[in-house]
């Protein structure tokens, strides 16, 4: 194909996507969250204390009812599995870099709104999902929109989330391979090699099917986290003093990005809105439709019980791992020095625990990047399983584990302009459905915490 009609093709792609990505994706996601958080009565905030008892206080509980494949906490690990990926640990720096340290600000505002929208995402996946030929229990947006809008609309935006979002995931694969590589590369393995073991630990996961998904990841994911989390944590309190400082810078940068001291070259209000909302609903998927994949096979008696884990996810993800990221790059100072862009985290890291310190971070990214790739492979699966049949599905897993060794010898240019592209349209999509569903969804709510059977503090 001619060169420079390529490249035209390239350059119409990304501007139409730098476009969409700016404030027309942000507005429909701000926009549509905070139409679904009035709609649902703001229940991130009003049952706060019941959502955190019912999900991280009972996240290694046995004792489940209702109907389902595997435990709500591990339908959650899976879906966080996704979600909790080297995005936490480079997000936060990143968004600091471009636009100054307010973004993070903007960032929890996206958290929090987005809380409502994951709610529902997930609580709309149990309501309208269904058991296919294998009898496991199959569920997302997808089934959502065929089932919840119906007719020939709802078949529509059904098959055309599906659709788009397995062309996103099948190159997302390698690309997620080549970040899962690099860290291993630091440890001594060359490229090769280290795809070979990504794709032999993916593939032994995969192939078990969900409920071996469900086991490895409420394990892994937990470990992961936390293992960063605490060394983030130390380095956070041996520098303690600086706290404030990074706490008042953020609050400043928020609505007054030049009063901040650090020299970010550029930073505006507009800009930091734009990079933290936007940043974070990246790294947390509220609004991209994809946790429902995951959560629909849990056990459970009611969508608005699972929905907690939704609400969950985003304050694990977005308010406690990416906060955490952010502190340790500003009360280190790294963010100061533009040329520790690209390896802030690594940076302080090594600068804390020396030798040990870069160890700890190459292994907390390839465990992060490792995670997401299994999940990822199970969500194309999922998503070619509603558009052509669970048989196709099975292919597609092979297909799917199969783009992880392409990793080994493949170098996908452009790619990410494209998987931004078709993401778009998934979230397109799955925000005016969720929108569209919003009464529904307030329905669940008040059906759960208005019925003593399921909401106790309800007299």
């Amino acid at each position: 194909m001619d060169s420079a009609f390529m490249q035209s093709v390239i350059k119409n792609v990304v501007a139409l996507t730098d476009f969409f990505w700016g404030w027309p994706i942000l507005l429909l996601l701000m926009g549509g969250g905070v139409w679904i958080m009035f709609q649902l009565r703001f229940v991130q905030f009003r049952y706060f204390p019941t959502i955190m008892k019912e999900t991280f206080g009972k996240m290694f509980s046995s004792s489940v009812g209702g109907e389902g494949t595997v435990s709500p906490f591990q339908a959650a690990s899976t879906a966080l599995a996704s979600s909790i990926g080297a995005a936490n640990i480079v997000v936060a720096p990143a968004i600091i870099f471009m636009a100054g340290p307010g973004a993070v600000f903007w960032m929890w505002v996206a958290g929090v709104i987005g809380c409502s929208t994951k709610f529902a995402e997930v609580a709309l996946s149990i309501k309208y999902r269904e058991t296919n030929t294998d009898g496991d229990y199959v569920g997302g947006a997808s089934y959502t929109f065929k089932n919840g809008i119906g007719g020939v609309l709802g078949k529509i935006m059904g098959w055309t989330v599906a659709f788009f979002f397995m062309l996103e995931i099948l190159p997302s694969i390698t690309l997620q391979t080549l970040s899962a590589a690099g860290p291993i590369e630091q440890l001594g393995l060359s490229s090769k090699v280290s795809v070979v073991v990504i794709f032999i630990l993916v593939s032994l996961v995969v192939f078990g099917g969900v409920k071996r998904i469900g086991q490895v990841t409420e394990k892994m994911v937990p470990f992961m986290a936390g293992l960063y989390v605490i060394f983030g944590l130390v380095i956070i309190f041996t520098h303690a003093s600086k706290v404030p400082g990074a706490l008042l810078s953020i609050f400043q940068g928020a609505f007054n990005p030049q009063s901040v001291a650090g020299g970010i070259v550029g930073a505006t209000l507009a800009k930091a809105m734009q990079k933290g909302i936007a940043r974070g609903c990246y790294s947390n998927e509220a609004g991209m439709g994809s946790a429902g994949y995951g959560h629909a096979a849990a056990i459970t008696d009611h969508p608005a019980r699972q929905g907690m884990w939704g609400i969950f996810e985003v304050v694990a993800d977005t308010l406690i791992v990416c906060s955490i990221s952010a502190l340790v790059v500003l009360v280190t100072d790294v963010w100061k020095n533009p040329a520790n862009q690209n390896i802030a985290i690594h940076q302080a890291f090594t600068a804390q625990f020396g030798a040990f310190g870069s160890v700890l971070i190459s292994i907390c990214l390839f465990l992060f990047v490792l995670s997401t790739i299994i999940v990822i492979v199970f969500y194309a699966e999922k998503q070619a399983e509603f558009c052509f049949g669970t048989a196709v599905g099975k292919i597609v897993r092979v297909v799917a584990s199969l783009m992880i060794l392409l990793g080994a010898f493949i170098s996908f240019e452009h790619a990410g302009v494209f998987l931004d592209f078709t993401l778009g349209l998934v979230v397109f999509v799955n925000m005016l459905g969720m929108v569209m569903m919003s009464g529904k969804v307030r329905a669940i709510v008040d059906d759960f915490f208005g019925n003593p059977k399921y909401f106790p503090g309800k007299k």
